[in-house]
């Protein structure tokens, strides 16, 4: 059959070098985000590399001590010494008191080195130039606010959908995966960054929920790295890979008549979907009946 657009290995040149470019280059953004999120919240414990413990400490906060100490033994933990860490923190310790601040030494401590990167020009960030901006870290660590998760949410939402619709777009001419998959890889990225955006505010209210950030987060970087992969090879090692290569024993599979394991199991799940749906109406008929309730009146109960 005739296809209905033009293969990645058919496009002219200048386009395969325009495609290549761009797949190329938000490769390298990609692992830079990676690079500075373990710069970032792979510190909030202190240690290096990311864990389930920073993710919680980031979103949710960590509830045994005060915000500034959190960041001073994690991620700004290189940017004072232990002397002087310990100094702020003793004063936190002690109520943050204005006057404690200036005679011992703890704004000396700040201008020195805070106030390089947290001033009135970094919009970002805190401004330690003021007292008051100071004073809000020394309460207990919560995490993030719903305002800071408001605007990296709508930041994330806008900017990673449009690089996923262009990697998408360039995916859709690849030959070697049927449409029916071609369709489950670009819609992927787009569910996982709708589940790694909401697991931030399930996470700011519950910390169980962290482990729903790691697993977005893996499945939206596995399906990047599908299309990406799959259209370079398609464009510049097609007869290598598919024809030559590896390659040529998944065409062979894809054309055959006999159903393949991928075909098995997506028959497998769309018969489970369509089992839940009659298990899904009779739980939300007992939370309806029972859960609803019975939260209501624990509710009533934590008031009295």
């Amino acid at each position: 059959m005739t296809t209905k657009y033009t293969p990645l290995k058919d496009h002219d040149t200048p386009i395969k070098v325009l495609f290549t470019g761009y797949l190329c280059t938000v490769a390298i953004g990609y692992l830079f985000a990676l690079i500075q999120i373990l710069f970032t919240h792979g510190m909030a414990d202190g240690k290096f590399g990311l864990s389930v413990d920073d993710i919680v400490y980031s979103y949710y906060g960590n509830r045994s001590g005060t915000a500034l100490e959190v960041k001073l033994n994690g991620s700004m933990k290189d940017n004072a010494s232990d002397q002087e860490r310990f100094a702020i923190m003793k004063w936190v310790r002690d109520g943050a008191d204005a006057d404690d601040y200036k005679d011992d030494g703890i704004q000396k401590i700040i201008e020195t080195r805070c106030v390089a990167c947290h001033n009135k020009d970094t919009a970002s960030l805190p401004d330690f130039t003021k007292f008051d901006a100071l004073k809000a870290f020394t309460t207990q660590d919560e995490g993030a606010t719903f305002s800071s998760l408001t605007r990296v949410s709508h930041i994330h939402l806008f900017g990673i959908s449009f690089i996923f619709m262009f990697v998408g777009l360039i995916f859709s001419f690849a030959e070697t995966t049927s449409t029916q998959y071609k369709c489950i890889a670009i819609g992927m990225p787009y569910a996982f960054l709708i589940t790694d955006i909401l697991s931030w505010w399930l996470t700011k209210i519950h910390p169980m929920f962290a482990w729903l950030v790691i697993f977005a987060g893996m499945g939206m970087g596995i399906s990047f790295a599908f299309m990406l992969v799959t259209s370079i090879l398609e464009m510049w090692l097609f007869k290598p890979v598919f024809i030559d290569g590896f390659g040529a024993g998944y065409l062979q599979r894809r054309d055959s008549p006999d159903a393949s394991i991928a075909d098995r199991v997506w028959a497998v799940l769309k018969a489970l979907a369509r089992s839940i749906k009659p298990v899904a109406l009779f739980a939300k008929e007992q939370w309806l009946i029972h859960g609803l309730p019975w939260i209501k009146d624990l509710l009533k109960s934590l008031k009295k």
